[in-house]
């Protein structure tokens, strides 16, 4: 087995080992406007951002829908708890979706399919309506992460793949900044229902982009040699034969990710859904308000995101080991994630939201890197199974957590809510570096090419 910080050794594609093995001094790099792989990561970016949209539309309608529907914060956090049931059950088909079927195909299904759901949302009047609709939108937004972390794989070396995932990983803050006054003005001007049917819209365009711009990198008619080069110096360009399902449970390094991203991700998903309840009930914020401030952590987020990426890719140049370097990123983020224990405490809503936008700055630095931290381990025909099994992990805290959340806040208040998201992030990364020790990529055992 290969040191944790050396490139993997496998068999090249057809006619690309030869072209590897002659090329004594590599050639120059495209202009970077004209390198394909930032292109597709700008797709997967876009999309990205319209998912996190489509999923804070609720979330932004919820001041006016528990009024009117006469929800309690349990009722609303069942409607929650539906999506995130969606997102886990749906994680392993969307995951061997994109590794059978290939990520271009795959996203295209998987953004038409989430956008079709969210678009019926403005026809709901019930709550076992919208917890229909949030399970079926749970099923389709899942793709985005086991697709996008694909993607990565595939188009970018391994000292470019944080700063990717961090970029594309970007999207959902972004999405959230942009959710908050974007629907806010669409519900004050257009109604409710216009928070739903917009977004929806925009989703079925980008798969016409997707669909003519994305090719894998063997395929691709305009990526230059100088380019694939490049992208496969550090990493092979075949795939060994596909491990069947099972045996990827075999792996103590799965179950790292997986439980890692168990206690993490329920902390992102109750800032996406709580914060605009939080600000409107304690802090007494009106839907305006809530449109002008509630943006600014996920600001935070977004530079969280790029920030771990960029900070693990400066410590790898300077020779910071694979396994370092992962470790480093990850501890900063789930100490910034401390910072809801001060939110628990805070009178005053700047301070209040001075605090969330530290917490989600550290959470998405942290992902960054989780995400990474799998293409680093597993090979790219096991990439998407493996990032849809770490889903079904966080799927199944997410499905409880907002019910959890609900009952606290009803019968105590959003204080021990507030504690359990500052202590998540530090115990999944604890239970992440001793399961997965030092990153060495793992040889899978072969099965058959569709075995399930």
């Amino acid at each position: 087995m290969q040191h944790a910080d050396q490139p993997r050794s496998s068999q090249l594609a057809p006619g690309l080992a030869s072209q590897a093995q002659n090329s004594s001094f590599p050639s120059p790099l495209p202009p970077l406007l004209e390198q394909i792989r930032w292109r597709i990561l700008a797709l997967l970016f876009l999309v990205t951002v319209m998912n996190f949209v489509d999923r804070q539309s609720l979330s932004v309608v919820a001041p006016l829908l528990t009024q009117s529907l006469g929800l309690s914060n349990s009722d609303y956090g069942h409607i929650v708890a539906a999506f995130q049931a969606g997102m886990m059950l749906g994680e392993f088909p969307m995951g061997i979706l994109m590794d059978r079927k290939g990520v271009r195909w795959g996203l295209s299904f998987a953004v038409l399919w989430w956008s079709l759901a969210n678009a019926l949302h403005a026809f709901a009047t019930f709550k076992w309506q919208f917890m229909a609709l949030r399970f079926w939108l749970g099923s389709g937004e899942c793709g985005n992460y086991s697709g996008g972390n694909k993607v990565v794989s595939e188009w970018f070396p391994v000292k470019e793949r944080a700063l990717a995932v961090g970029i594309f990983n970007s999207g959902s803050m972004v999405g959230s900044v942009v959710a908050q006054p974007l629907l806010a003005f669409l519900i004050l001007t257009l109604g409710w229902q216009s928070a739903f049917l917009a977004p929806s819209m925009v989703g079925a365009l980008w798969v016409l982009f997707w669909w003519r711009n994305y090719r894998e990198p063997a395929d691709h008619p305009r990526l230059s040699s100088a380019e694939r080069q490049y992208i496969f110096g550090d990493q092979p360009l075949g795939l060994a034969p596909p491990a069947r399902n099972w045996d990827l449970l075999r792996f103590r390094q799965t179950w790292g990710l997986m439980l890692c991203r168990m206690l993490v991700g329920p902390v992102v998903q109750f800032y996406i859904y709580w914060l605009p309840l939080y600000l409107f009930r304690v802090h007494h914020f009106d839907l305006k308000q809530i449109g002008m401030f509630a943006w600014l952590p996920w600001l935070f987020g977004d530079l969280g995101s790029i920030g771990g990426g960029w900070v693990a890719g400066l410590l790898l140049r300077r020779g910071c080991s694979l396994t370092a370097t992962r470790r480093i990123t990850m501890m900063i983020g789930a100490a910034l994630c401390l910072g809801s224990l001060a939110v628990a405490t805070s009178s005053s809503p700047s301070t209040a939201l001075g605090w969330i936008c530290a917490v989600l700055f550290g959470h998405t630095f942290l992902s960054a890197n989780m995400f990474a931290t799998i293409s680093d381990t597993f090979p790219q025909n096991a990439v998407g199974r493996v990032t849809a099994l770490t889903g079904i992990a966080g799927g199944l805290s997410g499905m409880g957590f907002p019910v959890l959340a609900g009952k606290l806040i009803d019968r105590i208040s959003y204080e021990p809510v507030f504690v359990l998201a500052a202590l998540m992030p530090a115990l999944g990364c604890l239970i992440l570096f001793v399961l997965l020790g030092p990153i060495r990529p793992i040889a899978l055992p072969a099965g058959k090419p569709h075995a399930s």
